[in-house]
């Protein structure tokens, strides 16, 4: 996977994931990345500073260290409770625009899936369900799916 920073023609800028760069790529050449802000599908990628891996491999190394920051217990807690608000509530931007954006083909997902990508319907965004075995069946035949992110209170 590789996270991309994307900038918008307004000048919105916003991160994506992607399965590889010519994942990313194929999307953009059908204008399937929208600005969560504006909806425009005039986006390109911003400058950003790359991801070093260690030797190791597995492990990123680990940036030099800022000048250390004391914070109490409780502030460390707050500032946490405050990124995780700030994280929920961009995942439920993201999934609202999802829903708003794209049809809901319900289980029919990893068939209208892949006819989009065999080229046998028309490109367009959609969101459905499939079981894990369907999305990593899509995921082998090189079909671009990625999970809704959920939300804990989308399950009471």
């Amino acid at each position: 996977m590789i996270r991309y920073t994307l900038r918008c023609e307004q000048g919105h800028q916003f991160e994506s994931w992607f399965q590889s760069s010519s994942a990313y790529e194929s999307q953009e050449r059908r204008h399937l990345i929208n600005c969560p802000s504006c909806g425009s599908d005039k986006v390109e990628r911003a400058i950003m500073a790359p991801r070093v891996v260690s030797k190791k491999g597995r492990e990123p190394a680990q940036p030099a260290p800022a000048t250390p920051v004391e914070t109490t217990p409780s502030e460390s807690t707050s500032l946490m409770m405050a990124q995780e608000r700030e994280l929920r509530s961009k995942l439920k931007e993201l999934r609202d625009h999802i829903v708003k954006n794209a049809d809901n083909v319900g289980d029919r997902f990893p068939n209208e899936a892949r006819k989009m990508h065999y080229g046998d319907i028309e490109h367009r965004p959609i969101y459905g369900e499939a079981s894990p075995e369907e999305a990593r069946a899509l995921i082998d035949e090189g079909v671009e799916v990625s999970p809704l992110p959920t939300l804990p209170e989308d399950r009471n």
